[in-house]
């Protein structure tokens, strides 16, 4: 691990911190936009956060844990997560639009009284992404400790999510763990690498997408693969989402502004894609990384699925997760 001799000063954490949720908020509205169609034949690809930008089921649900570990002093337990989602989503009168398919499904389990592992274990797509873009404060609060972070990733993913849905989850989180000290972007993949279980459809994916890049050396080579290869029928799942983002996170280099030109114009789930990208990059380097428009345009998410989250200032909520770093 190559920890920075200042990674745990305050400043620093503060400023990696709000640099990892901003960094997934960017990334989620302009992976958002790149996706779309009217923004791509007017651009061809997507370069800026242009008028429409804005978040997402993944900044607002990565809110969500954020509010939950604030609640919880950081001790979480299911019990608090599932009190949460009872509180913020539930007794907000539910999710809104653009949520994802295990997202409505845990809640609906919830309200029938099915708690977690169960409200996740028995739920539609529950191997999908959805609980990969919301971990990231996981990593927050967890900096430099990858082991706590996947430990504490793992009781919040189960309320919506099972197998490859929550190690997918474990992975982030750890990554974002270790990228808080600053270290090596193959160091803060391995760490999330080894959450994984080889025997898996997540782990053997996960291993083909980093030999890819062994073999193509630069994303310009590895970007026709990353897509036909990994594509899922239907509905994108954590076996096809996290080894891209792990590619592209790699091929980059962690540099905040080329990922969010590769993320944020891959197509299909680029939201979630270009959100943990931007996360991974914005804990390595810190707020200074994003231009400072973006970061104004992002700071308080639009509200379009979790309605208590447009309340919420992200650097605000950045500086009280540091607050709960042991």
């Amino acid at each position: 691990m190559n920890n920075q001799p200042n990674w745990k000063d305050k400043s620093t954490l503060t400023d990696r911190a709000s640099g990892c949720l901003v960094g997934l908020a960017v990334g989620d509205a302009l992976g958002d936009l790149g996706r779309s169609d009217a923004y791509r034949q007017r651009y061809g690809i997507v370069t800026n956060l242009y008028g429409a930008a804005k978040s997402t089921d993944d900044t607002e649900f990565a809110v969500l844990t954020a509010q939950t570990l604030l609640d919880c002093g950081g001790a979480l337990t299911t019990e608090h997560v599932t009190a949460a989602w009872k509180k913020y989503i539930i007794g907000q009168g539910g999710m809104g639009e653009r949520g994802g398919k295990p997202l409505y499904g845990a809640v609906a389990n919830l309200e029938r009284g099915l708690l977690p592992p169960y409200s996740g274990i028995d739920n539609v797509h529950n191997d999908d992404d959805g609980a990969v873009m919301r971990v990231a404060p996981v990593g927050v609060v967890c900096a430099g400790d990858p082991d706590r972070a996947a430990e504490m990733a793992g009781i919040e993913a189960q309320i919506s999510h099972a197998r490859d849905g929550v190690w997918g989850a474990q992975a982030v989180a750890a990554s974002v763990a270790l990228a808080m000290t600053g270290a090596p972007v193959d160091e803060v993949i391995d760490a999330g690498l080894a959450r994984i279980p080889a025997d898996s459809w997540l782990g053997r994916a996960t291993d083909k997408a980093m030999r890819l890049c062994d073999n193509a050396g630069s994303v310009e080579a590895a970007w026709e693969r990353l897509h036909t290869e990994f594509w899922t029928p239907v509905h994108s799942a954590c076996a096809e989402a996290l080894p891209q983002i792990y590619a592209v996170f790699r091929l980059i280099g962690g540099d905040f502004g080329k990922g969010m030109f590769w993320a944020g114009n891959f197509g299909r789930d680029a939201d979630t894609i270009a959100a943990v990208v931007g996360a991974l990059c914005g804990a390595r380097h810190g707020l200074g990384a994003i231009p400072p428009a973006w970061v104004e345009r992002v700071r308080r998410p639009a509200g379009v699925c979790l309605k208590f989250a447009a309340q919420v200032d992200i650097i605000d909520l950045a500086r009280r997760l540091v607050d709960l770093i042991p």
